[in-house]
């Protein structure tokens, strides 16, 4: 049985929700998502992984601004800017690598523009 995990933002009960063999901690209340070290990089891969993001919908919540811990090892979370699109920014533990998504930012780390497309082939 695996811990339930407080939203780092919120601090709301998170609850489990499973895409495939890949479980992922979601929160009822701000619909942000916590992803364990590297779940996020396998998600992305996976067509329809992006219905974990229960929030993508209304998706004009953000941590911006805030400080917050991580829930598993209490740690500050830096905010960290996606290399391929910086427009994306989301909060990372230096220590146990989880990630926290706001709502809608998982499904947009899937989207890639025509301009993130050209410029990662010319880069």
């Amino acid at each position: 049985m695996t811990e339930t995990i407080k939203c780092p933002k919120c601090k709301m009960n998170m609850s489990k929700v499973t895409f495939q063999d890949t479980e992922v901690d979601a929160c009822p209340q701000c619909k942000g998502i916590w992803f364990d070290s590297l779940e996020q990089e396998d998600l992305k891969k996976k067509k329809g992984s992006e219905s974990v993001d229960i929030g993508a919908k209304n998706a004009k919540v953000s941590s911006k601004g805030q400080k917050l811990n991580c829930p598993k090892c209490k740690t500050r979370m830096s905010p960290t800017h996606d290399l391929r699109q910086p427009h994306i920014v989301f909060e990372k533990c230096s220590v146990c690598y989880g990630v926290f998504f706001d709502p809608g930012e998982f499904t947009d780390l899937k989207k890639t523009t025509f301009k993130e497309f050209i410029k990662d082939v010319c880069t």
